[in-house]
């Protein structure tokens, strides 16, 4: 491993590290400020949803333009976007602004996720493309736990609005340390191909598709866990700091896993095994999450869904960044992306509704129905995928 390689590599955990800090702080409050102002079950479905919309529609595009015009511009024009929503949050006085500000949060998110995971890809060496991703995870993942159980107890303290003004505070802060310490030069943009021929050479990539689908169907049972189980909690008398610690399990599960299952899937033959054994675990912990009505139920779903993201989403990762060609690394993590929040948007659209007709624990149980059967659907076009590659 290079002092290069190493070095940018922790310049990318840390902006991810304080980007998804920044975005996560709002995770328990959002819901919350939108109940407070109004705002229905269907409703704040409906604010998670616009951002995740926004963000599939672009994902591909955005993947697009990084590789073209290389991925630090990108990157930067995304940080600003991200931080921009943030305060306009805090100025924020009904639910139909939450919604529009969500659609430029979804801009930005569509522009960093995307080119942040190709420059890590396009500075780690093939050999170290596991635990790369499971160092830069890890990062984001710590976020994801240290950021819902923070907002929570800012929100508390100092009241539901001020969380927006440090999210967006945060990140903007970003902008000046990818500036100054991410070179573009460490990834140059690749050759230009037609777009035609780009999509098609990645729509005829058959593991390539059944990744997509699989992380498709994987964040449509994540998104009911991140969009519904604070209003789930709050119906079971809880407030925004129990939120906080519960989404806080889920994220150190979900962080410690990262690291030992990336090293593993640099080594295993079939990364796919690992993605669908994760899977699995993902809509064991859906299902159950319904039932469990105290803290230590809740929490042990948490962990094991934690646990399970880690595995199967680290390796898929790495899976697409090795079965595309380097050139379309940006288009092929912008559809990864796509689906990431097509798939949470819809889930936060469809189950809102359900969840309001018959209930958290049938939402729940639903949401790990879907997620077992296309994961079993992933597993059978993967398996005959790599075995025509092999012959």
């Amino acid at each position: 491993m290079s002092r290069s390689y190493a070095s940018l590599l922790l310049t990318c955990c840390a902006v991810s590290f304080a980007c998804f800090l920044g975005s996560y702080l709002r995770i328990p409050v959002v819901p919350l400020y939108a109940a407070e102002l109004g705002a229905s079950t269907a409703q704040v479905g409906a604010i998670n949803a616009a951002f995740m919309l926004m963000a599939g529609l672009l994902a591909i595009p955005a993947g697009l333009i990084s590789d073209r015009v290389g991925r630090r511009t990108v990157i930067l024009g995304g940080l600003l976007i991200i931080a921009g929503s943030s305060f306009l949050l805090y100025l924020s006085t009904t639910p139909a602004a939450m919604i529009g500000v969500y659609l430029l949060f979804g801009i930005g998110l569509a522009a960093f996720s995307p080119a942040m995971m190709s420059y890590v890809a396009d500075i780690a060496p093939r050999t170290h493309l596991g635990r790369a991703y499971g160092m830069y995870t890890i990062a984001s993942n710590v976020a994801m736990m240290l950021g819902p159980a923070s907002g929570g107890l800012l929100g508390r303290m100092l009241g539901l609005r001020t969380v927006f003004l440090i999210s967006g505070g945060l990140t903007l802060a970003m902008v000046f340390v990818a500036g100054a310490f991410l070179p573009a030069t460490a990834t140059q943009p690749g050759p230009r191909r037609a777009i035609r021929p780009a999509f098609g050479e990645l729509r005829h990539n058959r593991r390539f598709r059944a990744c997509l689908l699989v992380t498709l169907g994987g964040c449509f049972g994540f998104g009911v866990f991140l969009t519904f189980l604070p209003l789930y909690l709050a119906s079971l008398g809880m407030d925004a700091g129990h939120v906080g610690l519960v989404f806080a399990v889920q994220a150190l599960a979900n962080a410690l896993s990262r690291i030992p299952f990336g090293r593993l899937c640099d080594r295993v033959a079939d990364r796919g095994t690992l993605v669908a054994g994760g899977l699995f675990g993902l809509a064991a912990a859906l299902a159950l999450t319904g039932q469990c009505t105290g803290l230590p139920g809740l929490f042990a779903c948490a962990a094991l869904l934690g646990v399970s993201m880690g595995v199967a989403f680290t390796a898929l990762a790495a899976l697409i960044a090795d079965v595309v060609p380097h050139e379309l690394r940006g288009l092929a993590m912008g559809g990864y992306n796509s689906c990431i929040y097509l798939g949470m948007m819809a889930s936060a659209t469809s189950m809102g509704v359900l969840i309001a007709r018959y209930g958290f624990k049938s939402g729940f149980l639903v949401a790990g129905a879907a997620t077992l059967a296309v994961t079993v659907l992933f597993r059978n076009l993967y398996r005959a995928a790599r075995l025509n590659a092999v012959d």
